[in-house]
């Protein structure tokens, strides 16, 4: 697992961003992040979003280069989507648990077993995966994915949180793979409880990537920018929050008025956080590290990210 590196002091990193806006003009290149970063690579991107949102700019950007600020699956989807694009990654080693609980190999197993089964993959998952794959989702966009494929029959991979959240939803048969992301599942129904004691009136807003324990206490479940949107159209003070801690800076800078109580400070996803605008300026001054896709692999794997996205259009 990558190390978490110090933040620069405040004059640092103003050279730094004064280089990386010299560096990004010159190359053509947009910086797309995730909402889990670090505020000072949030504070730099072009676009923040979560990975429906991501997948989608990174297809419609006109840019020459691609700086990917997120895991390595995600940049991964954004070269599977941009062939002939240079797209980059502060720091390579960034990868995705989850994603690495499911493969290639494991998930043609599965779909031998289930032949009838239609495959939805979330796309926390590799490159080999989705090309094993009949069709993406996103935890946004999950259940309308699920309804929209005509087989009564659904192998799911990897979230098993996820999956049974969705689970409720439909009427289909789940084969429901057993991986998790390490950063939600740590969340314990106790934890939450006590802040809700302490904050009696505060709604529960959840990530359907934690315990369904947990998701059962929400008062609000959905995706980053569900949650996002819940909170800045709601008209509560103080609210009980259950995902990654980046998401705090999107969620103050929306809603500077507001209090946001995080369930956990074990949330926290390291390999999000390993990137950082020093990084972000050597990836560009050097174009590298340069994300790179089999060709037979990722024109497979582009059937079903592309499916996704005309299944549910911006």
């Amino acid at each position: 697992m990558a190390t978490i590196q110090a933040v620069p002091n405040r004059e640092q990193l103003d050279q730094y961003k004064e280089r990386l806006l010299q560096l990004k003009k010159e190359r053509n290149a947009i910086i797309l992040a995730h909402y889990y970063m670090r505020a000072e690579v949030q504070e730099v991107a072009d676009y923040i979003g979560d990975s429906f949102g991501l997948a989608q700019k990174a297809k419609d950007t006109d840019a020459d280069v691609i700086l990917f600020c997120g895991v390595h699956f995600m940049a991964e989807s954004a070269k599977i989507l941009n062939p002939n694009k240079i797209v980059l990654m502060p720091d390579e080693r960034s990868g995705c648990p989850m994603a690495d609980m499911v493969t290639g190999e494991g998930l043609r197993k599965l779909k031998a077993e289930h032949p009838n089964a239609t495959v939805v993959a979330y796309v926390n998952t590799s490159a080999e995966v989705k090309a094993e794959t009949d069709i993406c989702c996103t935890s946004s966009n999950a259940l309308k994915v699920i309804n929209s494929v005509e087989s009564d029959e659904i192998i799911w991979v990897p979230d098993k949180n996820l999956g049974h959240y969705v689970s409720q939803f439909t009427d289909k048969k789940m084969i429901i793979w057993q991986g998790y992301c390490n950063t939600h599942d740590l969340l314990t129904p106790e934890e939450v409880l006590a802040l809700k004691a302490e904050y009696p009136d505060a709604p529960i807003v959840v990530h359907p990537e934690c315990r369904p324990e947990v998701v059962a206490l929400g008062d609000y479940v959905g995706s980053t920018t569900g949650i996002l949107k819940y909170c800045r159209e709601s008209d509560f003070k103080n609210y009980i929050v259950a995902t990654e801690e980046g998401v705090r800076y999107m969620l103050e800078k929306e809603s500077p008025e507001k209090t946001f109580h995080f369930a956990s400070r074990y949330m926290v996803c390291p390999n999000m956080k390993v990137h950082n605008v020093k990084k972000m300026v050597r990836a560009l001054e050097t174009m590298q590290p340069q994300i790179e896709v089999d060709p037979e692999v990722a024109e497979k794997a582009r059937r079903s990210l592309d499916r996704m996205l005309e299944i549910v259009p911006k």
